[in-house]
């Protein structure tokens, strides 16, 4: 799948975070690598080790904050970055795959510490032209 996502500027401070996909699920997913993309560059990142994140909220809306919490503290957690995502919905709870590689301070730039999500902040919706997936995160 082509990279479809982007950072986007807010007026309340923290970094917009936004994936653009066909389904939800992928959309999901771009936000994710959106998400990695303001920590370091995901091209720079082997997808060398799967890891399983799982999640669930009450609404997309929370549930896209919730995945992207969930993903900064696997990284965290696991001392690991990611550069591919695999994202499956069931509702309002997500099941998914990151891949990656340990942190490695001479291969991997790291750019900003992101905090979390902003649930009132987060927006899943469909369009004409597919899904989109934002929120904004502290850092």
């Amino acid at each position: 799948m082509l990279e479809r996502w982007e950072h986007f500027e807010n007026d309340r401070g923290g970094l917009g975070v936004r994936g653009f996909g066909d389904t939800e699920a992928d959309a999901f997913e771009q936000a994710a690598l959106a998400l990695t993309s303001a920590i370091t560059d995901p091209d720079g990142v082997a997808p060398r080790e799967r890891v399983v994140i799982r999640c669930e909220a009450t609404t997309d809306d929370l549930l896209l904050a919730s995945w992207l919490d969930a993903v900064r503290a696997k990284m965290i957690s696991s001392r690991m970055l990611f550069s591919r995502f695999e994202v499956w919905l069931d509702g309002t709870r997500l099941s998914a795959h990151a891949w990656g590689e340990p942190v490695n301070a001479e291969r991997h730039e790291l750019r900003l510490k992101l905090k979390q999500a902003r649930p009132e902040s987060s927006r899943v919706a469909r369009h004409a032209e597919g899904w989109i997936a934002q929120a904004i995160m502290d850092f």
